[in-house]
């Protein structure tokens, strides 16, 4: 039975990691020796490229193949998308320790784009990997 809902729970547990990592204070970390230009843009666009892969797997196991690959792929991104600016709102609302960014979100959206984009092409043409639409 939890193999029928595997996507699902990864997608859960993945937007619950996403949503306890955006709203927890790093100030205590010692970051010091760690000097990696733009590290927390790279870091919203990998969260937010694999929330758009295990979204659209979750939306085809889900509705049990009834939306085709890039219907999928396109909700799961924009879900996901309007997820990240709800997180960046509440970030800047209700945090004293965190802001929400446009450079956040547009790392977000990219991120998101390129997963919806890789499970297109993934399922595409004579690939190995199947989906029937």
């Amino acid at each position: 039975m939890l193999k029928r809902y595997g996507f699902t729970i990864g997608f859960t547990g993945w937007i619950a990691i996403i949503t306890v990592l955006s709203l927890i204070s790093f100030k205590d970390l010692d970051s010091e020796g760690i000097n990696i230009p733009n590290l927390d843009k790279i870091v919203h666009f990998f969260f937010y490229f694999v929330a758009a892969i295990l979204g659209s797997l979750l939306i085809r196991e889900q509705s049990k193949g009834q939306f085709s690959k890039s219907g999928s792929a396109i909700l799961a991104s924009l879900v996901v998308i309007v997820y990240g600016i709800i997180i960046e709102v509440i970030q800047s609302a209700f945090t004293q320790y965190r802001s929400g960014e446009i450079y956040d979100v547009l790392a977000n959206a990219l991120g998101a784009f390129f997963g919806a984009g890789l499970i297109i092409i993934l399922f595409s043409g004579k690939s190995p990997l199947k989906w029937k639409d």
